[in-house]
């Protein structure tokens, strides 16, 4: 699934799996020409490329179809010199510790990859590295306090999550694009300023978020000449700057449908851009839903009444339905305003049986 391309400014999302394989959303920064993960389950269809252009990976919990393709990933960037940071609920730490504490490590190189982990608790961020030249030992970097539900960000989107609950802390995440550089001329032309250079300035300014803290030097109406002030740059950039509202991508696997979950969805994914999320049973099989502490699309379509995003990506049906997915589009009904997007029910291609591998001659032939 490629992005609607009427949504987002700076990010290219794409769902690299099908209705019925395992989770992998990737998000590409234009501008920056990196990529950002969520989920790692089966993932050795990415290009190493791709893999290896990736900032962070975002786990919303540890069950394999969502977790398993760490393995896949080191595999692919170990020789990176560098620290890929992991976003996971608590615990993810010690998970990781029994996946790589299943390979020897006795051969490794000062210019291997580490990772941190970044566990995120409801209150706090605790910090975990793994360093690739110590054969991954695991030390603790610190902790950080949660002011808001922040995670990550930098210059063109900024990375939320808060928790919810599968039996087990998942986590729910949203990607907000950030405002981009935008002036109402109306609004220049009302407070006298002159187009040149300095909105140039002004533009590195803003997407440096105005660090910088000298006045700013800006040309204005006097009479018929003109005058140069000294302006504080965020300031004026409040002034005449034309408000325009900011994509976000919101995404939801495994939760129950318990009041709780449904409070924190629809506190959180209001209104999103784009909403991807699990919707693992159809609505026959609403008891196995609860059971299970899963969605079903019944559950979807009051859902969906309540947050009202602009486009709905369902994703990772239960393979119990293989050959009868479509179903699931005929069970849902978004509301108006909201476009619902289809997957095929298999993107990565099934596995080879031994009569079509084609071997070279002479090998594996028998002589009679």
């Amino acid at each position: 699934m490629r992005k609607p391309d009427h949504l987002f400014r700076y990010l290219e999302p794409t769902f690299f799996a099908g209705l019925l394989d395992d989770p992998v959303l990737l998000i590409r920064i234009r501008p920056l020409g990196r990529n950002l993960l969520f989920d790692c389950g089966q993932i050795h269809h990415l290009a190493k490329r791709v893999l290896k252009q990736i900032d962070a990976i975002f786990i919303s919990h540890a069950h394999m179809d969502h977790f398993m393709g760490i393995d896949t990933f080191i595999r692919h960037v170990l020789v990176s010199p560098r620290t890929f940071d992991l976003f996971g609920p608590p615990g993810l730490a010690d998970k990781l510790q029994y996946k790589l504490g299943g390979y020897d490590w006795n051969l490794a190189e000062h210019f291997w990859c580490s990772l941190r982990v970044h566990e995120v608790w409801e209150d706090r961020i605790v910090l975990w590295v793994f360093s690739g030249p110590e054969g991954f030992a695991r030390n603790l970097e610190g902790e950080l306090e949660r002011g808001d539900a922040v995670i990550y960000q930098n210059d063109y989107l900024r990375v939320e999550a808060r928790l919810a609950d599968h039996k087990i802390p998942v986590l729910m995440f949203r990607c907000r694009e950030r405002p981009s550089f935008s002036i109402d001329e109306s609004a220049l032309e009302a407070a006298g300023l002159v187009c040149g250079p300095w909105l140039a300035e002004l533009k590195r300014r803003f997407y440096r978020r105005f660090a910088e803290k000298s006045p700013l030097r800006v040309p204005c109406r006097d009479g018929d000449g003109k005058v140069e002030k000294l302006v504080d740059a965020a300031e004026l950039y409040r002034r005449i700057r034309r408000v325009r509202p900011s994509a976000s991508l919101g995404y939801i696997t495994d939760v129950g449908f318990t009041g709780s979950n449904l409070a924190r969805m629809e506190s959180f994914l209001q209104k999103t851009s784009l909403l991807i999320a699990e919707c693992a049973f159809l609505r026959e099989d609403l008891d196995k839903a609860r059971n299970s502490f899963h969605l079903c699309t019944e559950d979807f379509n009051l859902l969906l009444d309540r947050l009202r995003p602009s486009c709905f990506l369902p994703m990772h049906l239960s393979k119990t339905y293989n050959g009868r997915t479509d179903q699931l589009y005929r069970e849902l009904s978004p509301p108006q305003g909201t476009t619902l997007l289809k997957l095929p029910e298999h993107l990565l291609s099934r596995p080879l049986f031994p009569s079509e591998v084609r071997c070279p001659e002479p090998y594996f032939r028998v002589d009679s």
